[in-house]
């Protein structure tokens, strides 16, 4: 059996940390509000609170919500606040921003919960290669929460990581 192939990565002692293990279901909505606003430029309040009135928020039941306005107009923190005490009944979570800073912040929350007892004094490998949209920032945050503890840290597959870390 001398030519027996041995799986080295399978039997090293490097525990793999997978955000992708953490990204939790629900639907991710983008909530934009330009075509409420007149000539898609001015908050008529009178209109913009009719608009509000209306709509249906029920729709948005375990949403990830990112309110926005993708046009150029200037809009008053209090409309994204109104738009908020709408949702908040059925969201999961509301941002103002783009999808990346939605999942960013789902992330923080994910992260700054993360138990990381099992990961003390250990070789960790983050794995990248992601299928689902994990935003960068989670992996900076993670690499944070992880360093004070971690007896290294890299990135990657297993097979072709990069070294980022190794206490000294």
């Amino acid at each position: 059996m001398e030519n027996e192939i041995i799986n080295r990565v399978a039997n090293s002692k490097l525990v793999v940390v997978d955000l992708e293990d953490y990204y939790p279901k629900g639907q991710r909505t983008v909530f934009d509000i330009k075509d409420w606003l007149f000539h898609e430029l001015v908050l008529r309040e009178k209109d913009f609170r009719t608009y509000v009135k209306e709509h249906d928020w029920t729709q948005y039941k375990d949403h990830y919500v990112a309110l926005t306005c993708t046009s150029d107009a200037i809009v008053p923190a209090w409309a994204f606040m109104l738009l908020t005490m709408n949702l908040q009944p059925y969201a999961k979570r509301i941002v103002v921003g783009s999808l990346e800073q939605l999942e960013t912040s789902i992330y923080q929350d994910i992260i700054q919960n993360l138990e990381i007892e099992a990961y003390v004094d250990q070789p960790l490998i983050i794995k990248g290669c992601a299928h689902k949209p994990v935003p960068a920032n989670a992996y900076i945050m993670l690499s944070q929460k992880l360093k004070p503890i971690a007896k290294s840290i890299m990135y990657g597959e297993a097979c072709s990581s990069v070294p980022l870390y190794k206490r000294k």
